[in-house]
């Protein structure tokens, strides 16, 4: 095996760090409703894959469909992204993360639960690390509903994959 110098194995872990800062820019602007801040994380034609959602080709549709339904003031979100894995080869990268997602909707009263695993493909263009695909898919759901006593209860909670893995990518 060749050994790398150590500006090489410096820059390589300066862009698993940019790639692992671009994943959480992109969870902190979906939290705070920053539909430009999500928007300027992907390339033009970034593959979005979410599992629930349709199939996005490219990252304004998706934007658009995110400031519709998730940039409204009824809907509080958290991602909290964990576990990253980035493997650096020159302009690209693959990233593998998990998410705990929660949801609060305050209008249907309802509460949401997610684990997601993401997996990602990143480009650099002019210097910048850009999502050029992701796709998640649900590991758990757990959902409850807020009755008019205040009381959560729990109206769905399980496994995803019960039936195996989820479908490969789009």
């Amino acid at each position: 095996m060749t050994e790398r110098s150590i500006e090489a194995r410096l820059a390589a872990l300066e862009d698993v760090r940019a790639v692992e800062a671009l994943k959480w820019r992109y969870l902190r602007a979906c939290d705070r409703k920053q539909p430009d801040a999500v928007r300027a994380c992907f390339t033009d034609d970034a593959v979005i894959d979410f599992e629930g959602f349709p199939l996005f080709t490219d990252a304004d549709s998706f934007v658009a469909i995110y400031r519709k339904f998730g940039c409204v003031p009824h809907i509080v979100d958290m991602h909290h992204g964990t576990n990253p894995i980035v493997e650096v080869d020159g302009d690209t990268a693959k990233g593998w993360f998990d998410l705990y997602f929660f949801q609060i909707d305050t209008q249907a009263k309802r509460l949401t639960q997610l684990a997601v695993s993401y997996d990602d493909d990143f480009v650099r263009r002019d210097g910048r690390w850009l999502i050029a695909r992701t796709v998640s898919r649900r590991l758990s759901m757990l959902v409850s509903e807020i009755g008019e006593d205040e009381i959560a209860r729990i109206r769905m909670a399980g496994r995803s994959d019960i039936e195996g893995p989820a479908a490969p990518p789009r």
